[in-house]
């Protein structure tokens, strides 16, 4: 009967094992984490252009109403304060109309610069998915070209110079071995755990800021079976509605006095 061969599992296999695991681990929460934030941002940018069109435009207009009325009170008063006051609002309405009406600008084509188109060309010699060794690293490539497709459209240069760096760091030894490979894996891991705070603090921002919070504040309201926005948008009708008033009385006044 022959000899069973037994393969003894060596401690840099079984070391090389426990950190390919956990590679993978890290790899998988760190995709979960940029799907949550792209949806995060899909999320409120629906939520903000619905914002604009229904709510900023009402601000706009009502700033405007109240610049115009203080403009006017110059002529009816004529004094450093309601100069000041007129100057105020004036600068007041120049902001929130340009906030309202920012998707207009947003929306214009930027041809992007160089450095910019070189530096994400050298970004995806290294990670793109079709230079992949296996299944799992294609998977990650896929993620790391989806991140830089995006940094590159926000013309983000740190992003795209942070991920060659990390590509060059994580490659720099040409020593091969179980030894060099622990070091690669252990490298890629660390810069993967980095990625996955660095989402999760973006996350927390987006959703702390101003939208944020009023899209949480609807999400809220929407569960008592309520309209923020459409809230938000009738009182603001209202006002507009009673500056328009005061506007055309202090009008009348003006004219009355024949300013």
């Amino acid at each position: 009967m022959p000899a069973e061969i037994i393969l003894q599992q060596t401690p840099d296999d079984a070391a090389l094992l426990d950190k390919r695991q956990q590679l993978a681990a890290v790899r998988d929460a760190l995709a979960e984490r940029e799907s949550e934030l792209a949806q995060l941002r899909t999320r409120l940018k629906a939520f903000e252009s619905r914002y604009l069109r229904q709510v900023g435009i009402l601000y706009a207009e009502l700033d405007e109403l109240e610049a115009r009325i203080a403009e006017r009170e110059i002529d009816l008063y004529d004094s450093d304060a309601a100069r000041r006051r007129a100057q105020e609002a004036r600068q007041r309405a120049q902001e929130t109309h340009d906030a309202a009406y920012s998707e207009a600008h947003e929306a214009e084509e930027v041809d992007p610069p160089p450095t910019l188109k070189a530096l994400f060309r050298e970004v995806a010699k290294r990670i793109h998915p079709d230079f992949a060794t296996d299944d799992d690293e294609r998977k990650y490539f896929t993620l790391l070209m989806a991140r830089a497709n995006q940094a590159y459209s926000r013309g983000d240069l740190q992003t795209l110079q942070s991920m060659l760096d990390d590509h060059s760091e994580i490659h720099a030894s040409t020593q091969e071995g179980a030894a060099a490979e622990l070091l690669r894996i252990t490298r890629q891991i660390q810069h993967a755990q980095r990625d996955i705070d660095r989402l999760d603090a973006e996350q927390r921002a987006i959703r702390e800021s101003e939208i944020g919070q009023l899209h949480r504040d609807a999400e809220s309201a929407t569960l008592e079976n309520r309209d923020l926005l459409s809230e938000l948008e009738n009182s603001l009708r209202q006002q507009v509605a009673e500056a328009q008033q005061r506007f055309d009385l202090i009008d009348r006044q003006i004219r009355a006095h024949g300013r």
